[in-house]
């Protein structure tokens, strides 16, 4: 099955200060409802998204990359992939991401989604998705605007104890110093130590009866759904 889903939403900051927040996984990350960032290899991300049915609870996998940055024109194009552990199929998504000035203190930012789905998720119609990505772009947008106003759009200062990023690169550094080819350096992977996430509550999100139709479908798509952003291109 394949659907096109739109969403918007708005950052409180001008587009110069917006746009290098909004493509910094790292710092949004526990922004996106059920979703945890936890490891980066070369240009590749992957994490988890948690939800829950009731008292049901499940974890997805899924990982995404940038096919295209321009930060001339504020624009994005992004790959992702994720997979229902429980074995009801798999989802992919092309993602274009284009940001634009509202006011000289705000900005919009356009998300429209390629949304393919196989397995048994893909017997469910369409539409459904809609409604619940829309959901959960806004409560994206109003964590990501609670954290400008709390930390800044600014990086936080690392913890004393925090291992430079120049160590993460130190297997490729001492490759060149040896004479060896660094572009055939095996990536390195950097573990995220970041925030545990709280699951997605599907049931809350859409009512009772109409999430125990729906869940299959929603449990295989809500990963490509929300990582969709990685730091840099």
């Amino acid at each position: 099955m394949a659907e096109q889903l739109i969403n918007e939403f708005t950052v409180n900051r001008p587009i110069e200060e917006a746009w290098p927040l909004i493509t910094d996984l790292e710092r949004i990350a526990p922004c996106l409802p059920g979703a945890e960032l936890q490891e980066v290899e070369g240009e590749t991300y992957r994490g988890v998204v948690k939800v829950k049915l009731g008292a049901i609870s499940s974890q997805f996998k899924g990982e995404a990359h940038f096919v295209e940055k321009d930060d001339l024109n504020y624009r994005a194009k992004i790959k992702g992939a994720g997979r229902d552990t429980g074995g009801r199929g798999n989802a992919s998504a092309d993602i274009t991401a284009q940001a634009e000035s509202l006011s000289p203190t705000s900005t919009r930012v356009a998300v429209t989604t390629e949304l393919h789905i196989t397995g048994k998720v893909a017997q469910f119609g369409r539409g459904i998705m809609g409604d619940v990505s829309s959901k959960l772009m806004s409560q994206f947008a109003d964590n990501l605007n609670q954290m400008i106003d709390e930390q800044g759009v600014g990086a936080p200062e690392p913890d004393a104890d925090e291992v430079p990023s120049a160590v993460v690169t130190g297997a490729a550094d001492a490759a060149r110093a040896d004479g060896a080819d660094v572009a055939q350096a095996k990536p390195q992977v950097r573990k995220i130590d970041g925030p545990a996430s709280e699951p997605i509550d599907l049931m809350g999100m859409g009512g009772s009866s109409l999430m125990k139709r729906i869940a299959p479908a929603l449990l295989a798509v809500v990963l490509v759904l929300l990582l969709v952003r990685r730091r840099r291109g």
